[in-house]
């Protein structure tokens, strides 16, 4: 669907645990917490070694359809991410691929099929997180032109007076201001649950906005830099302000199993090694970057 599957989830989790009224993206159920056997892996020269299936390889746990993060074909920013982890662990590179669906944590990181996931918040407890390679946030996608240029955030008046349709995916945070503004009316809910393998729900929204069936999209904000990046139509992407009760930003770091305290080590150095070019990987993709004050890192496009 959208995020990296695994991410949803686990901000899903995140926001649940909080308290939120907003389930992010998937159902919390798929990562259940359950242990897989041990793969009795040995030991190698590398800090994590004893903790990985494969000292020689860096095997990730993907979604084998979820651009912009994975694909099958390494075409997601997730993927190069990976690949150049792979060379600077001098290490191959492997996946498990299984859909972003209820199950996956359960049926890769936990079943030591793979030994990372590269898309999951700090804070949650579904797998045990890095610390964050990138912070980001929701975004508003509008057609460059419209009626609503230079809009800033979902308090513009502009909204409700052009009585325009707002994409959104069920139960995600910005609904939350949304329906604080009285403009449920406007929305046109997308689904929460889908099958990667065959659908997207924000490749969906943002057809629908190309062609003014909807006038607005609401997106988490690596979908919208993205998929603006892609279009035939100009697109301007907006970030969504942090709004007093509901939660927009995200850190976002790597996730591996709770036991492996010397492999999440290993990964933090090279996290905090290689930020420049793990930044320059995300700029790439148009993923907007917030630094600690929440402000941008670059200009969305």
């Amino acid at each position: 669907m959208i995020v990296s599957q695994a991410c949803q989830r686990g901000l899903a989790a995140l926001l649940s645990s909080a308290g939120a009224a907003a389930i992010l993206f998937a159902a919390a159920s798929g990562f259940a917490q359950h242990m897989g056997p041990d793969a009795g892996a040995k030991g190698s020269d590398n800090a994590g070694g004893i903790e990985l299936i494969d000292p020689k390889t860096l095997r990730v746990c993907a979604d084998p359809n979820n651009l912009p993060f994975s694909n099958e074909k390494g075409e997601g920013f997730e993927n190069k991410i990976a690949e150049f982890l792979a060379a600077k662990l001098h290490k191959e590179l492997a996946y498990a691929f299984y859909p972003g669906a209820t199950g996956f944590v359960r049926n890769t990181l936990n079943a030591h099929l793979c030994d990372v996931i590269l898309g999951m918040p700090q804070g949650n407890d579904l797998v045990q997180p890095t610390n964050p390679y990138y912070r980001t946030t929701y975004a508003m996608v509008t057609r460059a032109g419209s009626d609503l240029d230079g809009i800033q955030n979902l308090d513009d008046p502009r909204l409700k007076e052009k009585k325009g349709r707002i994409g959104l995916v069920a139960n995600t945070p910005p609904g939350n201001v949304l329906a604080k503004n009285g403009m449920i009316g406007l929305v046109k809910p997308y689904p929460l649950m889908v099958d990667t393998r065959v659908e997207s729900s924000s490749a969906t929204m943002i057809h629908d906005l190309e062609t003014g069936d909807i006038d607005v999209a609401l997106l988490w904000g690596p979908i919208a830099g993205y998929y603006a990046k892609q279009s035939s139509a100009k697109l301007d992407v907006t970030l969504l302000p942090e709004t007093p009760g509901v939660r927009m930003a995200f850190r976002i770091g790597f996730g591996v199993r709770n036991s492996d305290q010397n492999w999440k080590r290993e990964l933090n150095n090279l996290i905090g090694q290689n930020k420049a070019e793990i930044e320059k990987i995300l700029a790439d993709y148009r993923v907007p970057m917030l630094d600690e004050a929440g402000q941008p890192l670059r200009k969305a496009q």
